[in-house]
């Protein structure tokens, strides 16, 4: 345990991070930024998953309540009766546990997408937001031979439809990140005229850059404001394909938008979407989450997995098994020297930018070839193994002949066999 005249871990880690950062972000609590779970909607339009059992998507909208995530994308009720089914029963499963979250669905601009979301409304007495999308870029208006007029009339006709249904609506704007200002001005006042609540901009095929990100949210900001509409919300829906979506998510909420969308493990078509448990453990680190619990946010990554049929890299951030692992001597030593002390904090940040123990996880330390003694030694001990000089010598020769890390049977039936030889 640190003593008195021991410094915190935190007070010997000078943070380049913050020199340039202080107040953009102004703190999340206080702007009231909320998170939007996209995995059971856009993350099931992934070619490589599957399509999740009722119970799963039940487990992983009360997993990622828990993490403080505001508003959870539930279906697509327009696509068929097993949606409408799914959403209804998510609906009324929330409600039971009390969950405390915002539903949401999403549709196409039209009548029956718009009006089967309002069944469901009425059929659980639930206020559903509904995220109405429309392509909007020149190239998508090119292939579909839409005109701007048409996309008014759609935009306008969705939101009155809403409107009527007593449903609040946002518009979605698909690939707004190549939409160009003539087009989105008309569409965004257009919107904002007839009742929308918020307006989603979208990198739909994870285009932009964090530059351009900062450029799209702010021409947003200065629409509401001519429009006077400052309880009109801005969302931020990215995409990965470039690499960007976390940093893009980050970006997002210093240029001023006050909701960001995302899915377990980015999950989603082509590369995925922006990973919205990479979003929560950075925003957590840098001090913008307070107290906020995320210990399952490794369990809502694992269940997402398990029931879309996802593999988690080992070198994933946090989620990933080798997140917390290492064989190398210099790195073990120095987290061995930590733990010997009694101190997790030290062990958790002397060799890693993410404490293990903020998110439930915890370093580990293995034995490989490119291991000294002492991970023979800790490894050992860790495991009530008396660490004798012959024993250790034995499993420090054998892990240098090898190629790769031992798994723990592999130790194991080291340990056996030199007890046999010894005896």
């Amino acid at each position: 345990m640190t003593t008195a005249t021991e410094p915190p871990a935190s007070a010997l880690i000078y943070d380049w991070n913050t020199r340039t950062r202080q107040g953009r972000l102004g703190g999340l609590v206080d702007r009231k930024v909320s998170f939007f779970d996209e995995t059971l909607r856009d993350g099931l339009q992934s070619p490589s998953v599957r399509d999740p059992s009722i119970e799963d998507k039940r487990e992983i909208v009360r997993l990622g309540a828990s993490l403080g995530i505001d508003a959870f994308d539930l279906g697509l009720p327009g696509a068929g009766a097993r949606a409408v089914a799914d959403v209804t029963e998510l609906i009324e499963y929330a409600e039971r546990e009390r969950l405390g979250i915002e539903y949401a669905c999403a549709a196409r601009t039209h009548k029956a997408d718009i009006d089967a979301i309002a069944d469901i409304a009425q059929r659980t007495g639930a206020s559903i937001t509904v995220y109405a999308f429309l392509g909007s870029s020149p190239i998508r208006m090119y292939a579909e031979a839409w005109t701007v007029e048409l996309l008014l009339e759609r935009t306008i006709m969705a939101a009155e439809l809403c409107r009527a249904h007593g449903l609040p609506m946002t518009f979605v704007t698909e690939d707004t990140t190549r939409t160009p200002p003539a087009i989105l001005d008309p569409l965004f006042r257009a919107a904002v005229d007839h009742g929308v609540t918020r307006l989603c901009l979208c990198d739909t095929v994870g285009h932009v850059t964090p530059e351009g990100v900062g450029d799209l949210v702010g021409f947003t900001r200065l629409v509401l404001e001519s429009l006077g509409a400052s309880h009109v919300g801005i969302d931020w829906h990215g995409h990965n394909d470039r690499g960007l979506g976390v940093i893009n998510n980050l970006r997002a909420i210093v240029a001023g938008a006050d909701r960001i969308h995302g899915t377990a493990l980015g999950v989603g078509e082509r590369v995925g979407n922006a990973a919205l448990d990479q979003t929560l453990m950075n925003l957590k680190i840098m001090g913008e989450l307070g107290d906020r619990d995320l210990t399952n946010l490794v369990p809502w990554c694992r269940k997402v997995a398990a029931a879309l049929g996802v593999t988690i890299p080992g070198q994933y951030p946090l989620v990933g098994d080798d997140a917390f692992r290492t064989a190398t001597g210099v790195h073990a030593a120095a987290v061995i020297k930590a733990i010997r002390r009694g101190d997790a904090d030290l062990a958790d940040r002397i060799y890693s930018g993410v404490p293990a123990g903020w998110f439930g996880k915890q370093q580990a330390i293995e034995i490989g070839f490119q291991s000294g003694e002492s991970n023979v030694v800790f490894w050992l001990q860790q495991r009530q193994i008396e660490p004798e000089k012959g024993l250790v010598k034995h499993l420090f020769e054998l892990a240098k002949r090898t190629d790769h890390v031992l798994a723990d049977a592999e130790v194991h039936a080291a340990v056996d066999a030199w007890r046999l030889g010894a005896g």
